[in-house]
C-alpha cells in the first residue's frame, strides 16, 4: 500500500507544478514598452483623421492612449460606422486590466493582442460594402464590436449592429449593448420565461438589471425587483410589480 500511495503522489506533484506554472503564465503583466505606440496608432496626430483609444499593456487608465488609425474601407460585407457615441462598462475594465487573469486566455499572455478597446457603440452608418443590402449610407445603428472606442468602426453586416429606432438618442442606444444582450439571453434564453410567472431580479438597477426588469415585463411576467433604497423609484418606473429593498428586508 505505501509503494501504491508514493506512485500515485508523482502524478499528484505533476499536476501541481503544472498548475503553478499555468498560473505564472496567465498571471505575468509584460511592462509597457517607453513611450509606446500601438501598431494601429499613426502618427503625427490629425485632428481631421479618424483616431481610436489603444492600449500596449495591461494596466490602469495610464496605459491607454488616443492617436490616428488608418481610415477604415468596408469589406463587401461591412459598413463603416461613425461612431457618435460609445459607453463603458464592467468589461472594459476587464480587458483594460487583464483581470481577472482567466480573461487573458482570450485578451492575450503578457500583454493585448487587440489593441483597440470598447465594445459598445452607436452612430451612423458612412460607407457600405458592395453586398450590404439592410444598411445604407446614413443609417442610426448601433451594436457591439471591439474597438468601439474610436471615431470609426468596422462591423459586419451579419454582426451585433441594428437600426436605432427614430425616438431613441445615439447615447441611449449606445448604452445598450453588452447589458441588454445578456439580460435577453438570461431572460428569453436560458429562463425562457412564458407570460405569468414570476421572475426576480437581484441587482435590478445595474446595468444588466434594469434591462432584465423591462424584458422580462414584455415577456409577459410578474417582476420583483432587488435594489438599495436610493433606486426604489427606478426599479418601479422600470415596470417591476414589486421592489424589494435589501437594506430593510432580506
Amino acid at each position: 500500500m505505501r509503494r501504491r500511495t508514493k506512485w500515485l503522489g508523482i502524478p499528484v506533484a505533476i499536476i501541481a507544478v503544472g498548475a503553478i506554472a499555468g498560473a505564472a503564465v496567465v498571471s505575468h503583466t509584460a511592462d509597457c514598452p517607453p513611450a509606446y505606440a500601438s501598431a494601429a496608432v499613426v502618427a503625427p496626430a490629425d485632428t481631421t483623421a479618424a483616431r481610436a483609444y489603444t492600449y500596449a499593456c495591461y494596466g490602469g487608465p495610464e496605459v491607454i492612449q488616443a492617436g490616428n488609425i488608418a481610415t477604415p474601407t468596408p469589406a463587401d460585407s461591412e459598413v463603416v460606422v461613425r461612431v457618435r457615441s460609445a459607453s463603458i462598462n464592467p468589461l472594459d475594465w476587464h480587458f483594460l486590466r487583464g483581470e481577472p487573469y482567466v480573461m487573458r486566455l482570450m485578451s492575450g499572455l503578457g500583454a493585448p493582442t487587440e489593441p483597440r478597446l470598447g465594445v459598445d457603440f452607436a452612430g451612423t452608418v458612412q460607407a457600405i460594402g458592395a453586398r450590404v443590402t439592410e444598411f445604407r449610407v446614413g443609417d442610426r445603428v448601433f451594436g457591439v464590436r471591439t474597438g468601439a472606442f474610436a471615431t470609426h468602426l468596422v462591423v459586419s453586416e451579419n454582426g451585433v449592429i441594428a437600426h436605432i429606432p427614430d425616438r431613441v438618442s445615439f447615447d441611449a442606444a449606445a448604452a445598450a449593448g453588452v447589458a441588454a444582450i445578456t439580460a435577453l439571453q438570461a431572460i428569453r434564453d436560458k429562463a425562457q420565461v412564458k407570460p405569468g410567472q414570476r421572475v426576480l431580479v437581484n441587482g435590478a438597477s445595474g446595468g444588466v438589471g434594469t434591462f432584465a426588469v423591462q424584458i422580462a415585463k414584455i415577456y409577459g411576467a410578474h417582476v420583483t425587483g432587488v435594489a438599495s433604497t436610493r433606486n426604489m423609484e427606478l426599479v418601479t418606473s422600470l415596470g417591476a410589480d414589486r421592489a424589494i429593498d435589501y437594506t430593510k428586508e432580506n
